[in-house]
């Protein structure tokens, strides 16, 4: 028997399939240990050994293939082909071998870019041995992420009150998102005017724009205000204009490269909406395969964009067969990356099979929309280019002295664009002409007199540049070699999670907290958040991957510099002194009448400078005058209004005719009123992104208002409320807090989104001990009893539940294709089985069956327990 190890069941269930019956597939469900979140994990001064700890869910599975691998005549490692995959291979080796499981047994590893029949056999016909460069490589990169956040985050909690950790990646991007924040305060906006007219050539009319003024050419920002845009429009009034040249040029425009794994998150984001998690999590599926079709796309964590003969040959024959030979170029196209580091390891991400056109798969949703995006995008990169006329018509009065333009472009032949074209984000503005003005032109002739039929000036203002979205960021950490394809994801989960950024609108936004960590890091660790060091330090893993580094002197070299940082950061004294006076010119910018921007705006004698509270967990502004003078306000810009850190009357609530008032207290503003008769003033923080400068007496009676009773539960009739703590804004019932979007969302959840969110959280990972899992599929209600019938998911496989009956689905039965009548005779079988209450077994029964009923009360908890985590 041969014993194959796979990360995950649906892995092993699809390949399982391919492999017949000499052999066995097992799944380890993804990394089997770790190392410990405490200290002494890493130990640089013994070599950098490293503990590593068994997963407790991890055990019993690895205890599993351990007796499996005991009977097996040869051990087959089938992880992923990319580095997490062949340390996973190594965990699971080294486990069996402290194990004593393997003894002489043969282990071999194997590797497919697809979960197909062919790629699997081929696959098995060729193994190799543990590739133990691309371990230790991984090792490396553990080892420097442990060092760098076990090493650093201690410091920012002794420094840096409310700060959650550093990270060797996550710093970085931070500091990117940070650093556009900035530019964005530091813009200026400027003004400018575009002038446009209408024109006829005994033609229909046609727009054009002014690019000559007094002799001079004139570009997008050149027209700087209502004087000038006024004296261009009385040139053109007064100007007899002709039709100097037109000019037609055919352009070609290619297609975009097959997906790699950080274009696919960018276009799934741009085009699906779909975050880079939720990318990943629908391309894993997709890549395992879904029910017996096998693996539907080709290993999604790569940066290689090449893609096999094999895949060439389907999408040609698929595009000559579904829009004709013209759409076929006369050679196959070959991509290379551009990316920095790439390793090009892995073909780019495409269907295993080209012909499964996406109308002809019944997928669930995000499956559905994330395979027709990588079958479209495959297949227009081997499509023939677009083609291309475009007009450029220059028009000019006699003397020269103003001129203006009209550009179009018509589609001559569509090629690739017939299928798919790449999505776009923020388009830079710029004074040349547009590439893709798809504008139609009349025709018109040379030497034509025209006449002017309108014109239009119109004011404008320069934008700063735009905010990351997950698309650019991705693409911007691409850009400068910092991460791989594998952690993209994970990066951006991990600054949302420790709250150093916010999401708006789909663009991050940093937090308070997230802009001083960056600026605490730039000061004391500033090597460590340069985006050069970080790409060079991927290269040096990289070049361990490939062999030509020892990854020890990579960690020694490493360490030897961060160590004597650290301690020296971790003996100042006077650090927020320091920041304040580092980042004191973006705090208190200069302002416009020449005042002193440190002055407080309320007692007018107070300086504000940086200050920290451990006990707030918190950095803001401060006035030196406190507690006489209690002006405060975020970290953040000096822009803020002088009331941002007052307290203040709101209004009067119009039900109770009491008022309301915004204070500014130790913990943050919050708005508070006394209700008539009530012993104690009801108060409500202000959440996050709320500015107290800006705070309106209806925001404020919003607040005052939660919680709010969104309405009973349809389950067990127990109310559902909405509102607002600690962890931010939440719905609740029967003791289980579920979180949602943002606050607005509080304010108008309705009761079957409350449902809806509640159930996820206690289907979830984190639901509370004894919380009620989701069920699967709801059959309807029991006909003898009345009690509902729901198919839950368990630790053990689905089951179907009634009351207190659960009864196990029959090898094979998918739980989505459970009906009611199939589920009662299960139901029914269970219950008679199951000894009555109170009652003890027959002896012989509970010497072949099933324990005695003295025992089976004993392992009621346990019993229970099982229950609780499934």
């Amino acid at each position: 028997m041969n014993l194959v190890v796979v990360e995950s069941p649906a892995k092993a269930k699809t390949i399982n399939k391919y492999l017949g019956p000499d052999f066995h597939v097992l799944a380890s469900y993804g990394h089997v240990r770790d190392l410990p979140s405490k200290d002494g994990s890493v130990l640089p001064d013994d070599d950098f050994a490293m503990s590593w700890e068994i997963d407790p869910k991890a055990s019993k599975r690895m205890s599993e293939i351990a007796e499996a691998a005991k009977k097996a005549d040869r051990v087959i490692l089938a992880t992923d082909p990319d580095r997490e995959g062949e340390a996973i291979s190594w965990h699971v080796l080294d486990i069996l071998t402290k194990k004593k499981a393997l003894k002489d047994t043969p282990v071999e590893r194997v590797t497919f870019n697809a979960i197909t029949k062919g790629a699997v056999l081929e696959a098995m016909a060729n193994p190799r041995q543990l590739d133990m460069e691309l371990v230790e490589a991984y090792l490396a990169r553990r080892a420097l992420d442990y060092l760098v956040g076990f090493t650093l985050s201690p410091v920012l909690w002794r420094k840096l009150p409310g700060a959650r950790s550093a990270g060797r990646v996550q710093s970085v991007a931070l500091r990117i998102v940070v650093d556009r924040e900035l530019e964005i305060e530091a813009f200026r906006p400027q003004e400018y005017w575009s002038v446009e007219a209408d024109l006829t050539a005994d033609s229909p009319p046609f727009t054009t724009r002014l690019v000559k003024h007094a002799g001079k050419r004139v570009q997008r920002l050149d027209i700087t205000s209502e004087a000038m845009a006024s004296a261009a429009r009385e040139a053109i009034n007064a100007g007899t204009f002709t039709i100097r040249s037109i000019e037609k040029k055919p352009v070609k425009r290619a297609p975009s490269p097959p997906f790699m794994t950080s274009t696919l998150q960018q276009e799934a984001s741009r085009k699906l909406g779909f975050t880079a998690q939720r990318t990943m999590q629908a391309a894993q599926k997709l890549y395992e395969g879904v029910d017996d079709q096998g693996g539907l796309i080709t290993y999604m964590r790569t940066d290689g964009l090449y893609v096999s003969p094999e895949g060439i040959a389907q999408a040609r024959e698929v595009i000559g067969s579904r829009f004709g030979p013209a759409y076929v170029p006369e050679q196959p196209r070959f991509y290379k990356t551009k990316a920095k580091n790439a390793q090009e390891a892995h073909e780019a991400i495409r269907p295993t099979n080209m012909a499964r056109a996406p109308e002809t798969l019944r997928l669930e949703g995000d499956l559905q929309r994330l395979y027709e995006l990588i079958w479209k995008r495959t297949i227009a990169s081997q499509m023939e280019s677009a083609r291309l006329d475009r007009t450029t018509v220059e028009i000019e009065e006699p003397m020269g002295e103003t001129a203006l333009r009209a550009t179009g472009q018509v589609v001559a032949f569509d090629g690739f664009m017939a299928v798919y074209e790449e999505g776009r984000d923020d388009k830079p503005k710029s004074g040349e002409d547009d590439e893709d003005d798809t504008t139609r032109l009349p025709a018109l002739k040379e030497g034509a007199t025209v006449k002017v039929e309108a014109i239009r000036t119109e004011q404008h203002f320069t934008e700063p540049p735009p905010r990351f979205s997950e698309a650019t960021l991705v693409k911007k950490l691409e850009e400068l070699g910092i991460g791989r394809p594998s952690t993209y994801a994970s990066i951006l989960t991990t600054l949302r999670d420790r709250g150093y950024v916010r999401t708006d609108k789909n663009r991050f936004i940093p937090e308070d907290t997230g802009r001083l960590v960056t600026a605490f890091l730039e000061q004391f660790f500033g090597k460590w958040v340069e985006y050069d060091f970080t790409a060079d330090l991927e290269t040096q893993l990289d070049e361990v991957s490939a062999g030509d580094l020892d990854w020890k002197k990579l960690l020694r070299d490493f360490w030897g510099q961060l160590k004597p940082a650290t301690d020296e950061v971790t003996g100042q004294q006077g650090v927020i002194d320091k920041l304040d006076e580092a980042i004191g010119p973006f705090l208190f910018p200069p302002k416009a009448d020449g005042s002193d921007p440190r002055l407080c705006p309320v007692c007018g004698t107070g300086r504000l400078h940086l200050k920290a509270s451990f006990k707030m967990k918190s950095t803001f502004i401060g006035c030196s005058n406190y507690p006489e003078c209690k002006y405060t306000r975020g970290f953040g810009s000096g822009a803020a209004d002088a009331g941002a850190g007052t307290d203040r009357e709101l209004g009067v609530d119009p039900e109770t005719g009491q008022p309301v008032h915004l204070k500014i207290g130790r913990f943050g503003p919050y708005v508070e009123t006394t209700p008539p008769g009530a012993e104690k003033p009801k108060r409500s923080s202000l959440p996050k992104g709320w500015s107290p400068a800006s705070l309106t007496l209806e925001q404020a009676l919003r607040l005052l208002a939660l919680p709010r009773e969104v309405g009973l539960h349809p389950e067990d009739g127990k109310p559902i409320t909405a509102g607002l703590g600690r962890y931010g804004p939440f719905v609740q019932h029967a003791g289980t807090y579920a979180n949602v979007a943002d606050i607005d969302e509080v304010f108008e959840v309705g009761l079957n989104r409350a449902v809806v969110l509640l159930a996820e959280k206690r289907a979830g990972k984190f639901a509370g001990r004894g919380a009620a899992a989701a069920p699967l599929k709801d059959l309807g209600a029991h006909p003898e009893t009345g009690e509902p019938i729901h198919v839950m998911a368990g630790r053990f496989g689905p089951y179907v539940k009634s009351g207190k009956i659960n009864a196990t689905l029959p090898k094979g039965t998918a739980p989505e294709d459970l009906t009611l009548e199939a589920a009662l005779p299960l139901l029914a079988a269970r219950a008679a089985a199951a000894p009555s209450k109170g009652k003890k077994a027959p002896a012989k029964k509970a010497a072949t069956k099933k324990p005695a009923a003295k025992k089976t009360a004993a392992k009621k908890p346990a019993a229970k327990k099982a229950a609780a985590k499934a």
